[in-house]
């Protein structure tokens, strides 16, 4: 794994994976900076800490993390990752909590692409899918309330 980073981290890599919760989610990005970018004025994350090599993010109590792509360099997905394709086709990272109005417009003026705009959908979320800078696809929204019979 090649590290672009001087100096030492935020702290010892085994144990932020010791602290990391039952499931989280790790994206691999072309470029961190772009990424943090979104994250954070799209989706409103926190940055908990980033480098150039790596990030650690949170978004409504999801903590999640990034790698840059050349971190990937000895892994059997290299080669796959340097083509210009989008990323993450058949994932859908869904986050319940977070307004999709307001993502969604915020997404809008960040020139985000946006998926699915909002809308009330029949698996009982109104929700807004939009593709972070590689692609991953990210459903946020709220449940609605249950109908009166």
């Amino acid at each position: 794994m090649t590290q672009k980073r001087t100096g030492d981290t935020w702290m010892p890599p085994d144990d932020y994976g010791r602290s990391l919760p039952l499931f989280t989610v790790n994206l691999v990005a072309s470029d961190i900076a772009r990424s943090l970018d979104f994250y954070q004025q799209v989706l409103g994350a926190r940055v908990i800490y980033s480098d150039v090599d790596f990030a650690a993010l949170e978004i409504h109590g999801l903590e999640f993390m990034l790698h840059a792509d050349h971190t990937y360099d000895h892994h059997p997905w290299f080669e796959r990752l340097a083509k210009p394709q989008p990323r993450g086709l058949g994932a859908e990272i869904r986050l319940r909590g977070p307004s999709p109005d307001d993502v969604e417009a915020r997404a809008r003026r960040h020139g985000a692409v946006i998926l699915q705009a909002s809308k009330d959908m029949p698996h009982g979320w109104r929700d807004v899918i939009v593709a972070d800078p590689d692609g991953y696809a990210w459903a946020v929204g709220v449940a609605l309330p249950k109908p009166a019979p």
